[in-house]
């Protein structure tokens, strides 16, 4: 569900300046492309740092592409809640690249402070010695760097983009590989079918090391996923969740628990939680039921399905106003999304929580970039949408134009869509046409949703 190898680009509300900006806009420059898929250069620079990835804790490899971002932060929340020290690899960020590199201590994680970034990143750069090397493999190696100097007990990495090619594919034995929902993303790199895109995936396994894979609603992307796993004998792990009325269950051959909805919004969140759950069994760390309950009630993760209560944006809607923000751009996002919707349309949270969620009419306020398919994401949202604002992503050269997203709207079925210049006119626009509360849903990219939370600060 993420732009997971592209650097975010820094919103118009962009964070006074640090000693990391000039040196992260120095590696933006060492190669011609922003992407350019190969393990080469990678393996150059770790080399030339003395292989700092032969030197972490056990590792948890998370591919897919919707999810990911979400089962590391279950993982993470309850690995904390054991009182484990885990570091966290992800991509991409939503405010400042600093979110991508958070380091485990004794009081629980920190994301990775400025001056420790700047020195990290400036090793990197002296040592890769002005070869080609994109964006996202040399801060990858800077976070590597960072994880083997610490003392963690956990490294939690999130792929980037692909899997089989992706910067993070180089440790060598993880402790667990898992895959999260797979679904048509990045189709320019990874394939046009979900049988190639699934084979991408897959290039994170290892001979010998356990797989735990989520559902896979499409035959091609399991039947992918089985036959790398079958073909370098890598354990595909039993599991599964079952959705109840007070929360769901969770069964694998070593864990039988009831558990509450998560703390993520979402019915899809139970299947998140479940690949993160079923990746404990595999770690060599003790992690008992009511650390698990307790992750899964304190976890966070930005910009999905996150509600947004604070700030200059929430606080400029009327009462009984509801604002929601999601960084979903596929097909398998606007599946999520519109099943939420429903949820809503009934007057349910659509978390599993029992108490009541007013069935308020939906506005959408839309904003993508051009790389994606428009149609494939809001083609699902379209029938529960009231009135959806087009806007254009600030500071984006590839984002479709309003005029472009509205012609979209028009397309899918939405009636009532109009272009706004920004986000901020898009809310007042909705707020001068509706004599009552609503909802609305701010979506269609990460980096919308980024330039959202800082503008919301």
């Amino acid at each position: 569900m993420t732009d997971a190898s592209l650097p975010l680009a820094h919103p118009p509300a962009r964070p006074a300046a640090t000693r990391s900006d000039p040196v992260l806009d120095r590696l933006k420059g060492l190669h011609p492309k922003v992407i350019d898929l190969s393990l080469d250069r990678v393996h150059r620079l770790l080399a030339a740092l003395d292989h700092p990835e032969r030197k972490l804790p056990p590792v948890v490899h998370v591919a897919g592409t919707n999810g990911k971002g979400s089962t590391v932060a279950f993982l993470r929340a309850i690995l904390e809640a054991a009182g484990y020290r885990v570091h966290v690899y992800t991509s991409p960020h939503l405010v400042r690249f600093h979110e991508r590199i958070r380091l485990g201590g004794h009081q629980g994680g920190r994301l990775i402070d400025d001056d420790h970034l700047a020195t990290l990143l400036e090793e990197c750069e002296i040592a890769n010695a002005g070869n080609p090397i994109t964006f996202f493999e040399v801060t990858t190696v800077a976070a590597f760097l960072a994880f083997s100097r610490m003392p963690a007990d956990v490294v939690l990495l999130e792929t980037g983009l692909g899997g089989r090619l992706d910067a993070t594919n180089v440790v060598a034995k993880p402790a667990v590989t898992a895959i999260t929902r797979i679904s048509y993303d990045h189709r320019q790199f990874l394939g046009d079918s979900l049988l190639e895109i699934g084979s991408e995936k897959a290039g994170i396994f290892k001979p010998g090391v356990p797989v735990v894979l989520a559902p896979q609603p499409e035959a091609d992307a399991l039947r992918a996923l089985k036959l790398r796993a079958n073909a370098i004998a890598a354990p595909i792990q039993s599991w599964s969740v079952q959705e109840r009325p007070d929360g769901f269950r969770f069964e694998s051959a070593r864990r039988q628990l009831d558990l509450p909805m998560p703390g993520l919004a979402g019915v899809h969140q139970i299947t998140n939680a479940g690949v993160a759950i079923a990746c404990l069994d595999h770690l060599p760390l003790a992690v008992d039921d009511e650390a698990v309950r307790k992750g899964l009630a304190t976890v966070e993760w930005p910009g999905r399905l996150q509600r947004l209560t604070r700030g200059p944006l929430a606080e400029s809607l009327p009462p009984g106003w509801e604002l929601w923000l999601d960084g979903g751009h596929n097909d398998s996002a606007g599946e999520v999304l519109a099943r939420q919707a429903v949820d809503w349309s009934r007057g349910q949270p659509g978390n599993g929580r029992s108490e009541d969620s007013p069935a308020l009419p939906l506005f959408v306020i839309y904003g993508m970039l051009s790389s994606k398919d428009p149609f494939e994401f809001l083609g699902p949202l379209a029938p529960f949408t009231h009135s959806l604002r087009a806007v254009a992503i600030p500071g984006e050269e590839a984002s479709f134009t309003s005029e472009e997203s509205c012609e979209t709207a028009k397309l899918c079925g939405i009636r009532d869509h109009a272009a706004a210049d920004s986000v901020d006119t898009a809310l007042a626009d909705l707020v001068a046409n509706r004599p009552g509360p609503a909802r609305v849903l701010i979506c269609g990219s990460l980096y919308l949703a980024g330039t959202v939370l800082a503008e919301n600060g």
